[in-house]
């Protein structure tokens, strides 16, 4: 007569046998479906290779050769360029060139004092690089200073400032504009901030045209009664 231990060994091992029986009718019942999941996966792969080479890649390649052209057929003339760069990046949006060309292109409409129209190609044109982008949301925050939209032009500088991630040479520059907001705003507070930032997070940096951090310092202390 078995013992106890022999009964539950076989206990154990039908309850074992059993589990792996059901988890094979279930998986005999549902090969089908993994078959065409599988199937699917494949087709979704295979549609995705079909758009990089077949739509994709030369689409790349004509918006990059349109750009490169943009200077052949402006032959110096900002106008023409301008008007150019606006064509590629409103034909290649998304792409690479299309983003260059529509920075190129909100550069130059700064340039122009279109200010607003500025705004909308530099937009477009955020590529996901940090040091770029800083620099695009800085020259956007520009823009809403000439259009005398100063809460908008501190919400990108403030924007250009989180994305440089404490960028020595970009940070600091952009503290400046934040300050001269300020200062138009009568927020003599928020401008010394500003500057008190630079001093202490960015020592390295001068303003440049003679005057030191300390003196803007000084101009916001003595503005403020201190």
């Amino acid at each position: 007569m078995a013992n106890k231990q022999e009964v539950d060994e076989q206990t154990t091992l039908d309850k074992l046998n059993s589990n792996l029986g059901s988890a094979s009718e279930k998986i005999a019942e549902n090969k089908n479906v993994i078959l065409w999941v599988v199937v699917a996966i494949v087709v979704a792969a295979a549609l995705v290779m079909c758009y990089l080479f077949l739509y994709r890649n030369p689409q790349v390649n004509k918006a990059y050769e349109a750009y490169n052209d943009v200077e052949i057929k402006a032959m110096g003339n900002d106008s023409i360029a301008t008007a150019e760069y606006k064509k590629v990046a409103d034909k290649f949006s998304g792409t690479g060139a299309g983003d260059l060309a529509a920075l190129s292109a909100g550069q130059a409409l700064y340039e122009q004092g279109k200010y607003q129209e500025a705004v909308k190609y530099l937009e477009d044109g955020m590529t996901g690089e940090p040091v770029l982008d800083a620099n695009t949301l800085a020259l956007v925050g520009d823009c809403y200073v000439n259009l005398k939209k100063y809460d908008k032009a501190l919400e990108y500088f403030d924007k250009a400032i989180k994305k440089a991630d404490k960028n020595p040479q970009i940070c600091p520059r952009v503290l400046i504009k934040e300050a001269n907001v300020y200062d138009e705003q009568k927020k003599y507070d928020k401008a010394l901030s500003c500057y008190e930032q630079i001093r202490d997070n960015y020592p390295e940096f001068q303003p440049g045209n003679g005057a030191t951090v300390e003196a803007y310092i000084a101009r916001e202390e003595a503005r403020l009664g201190k």
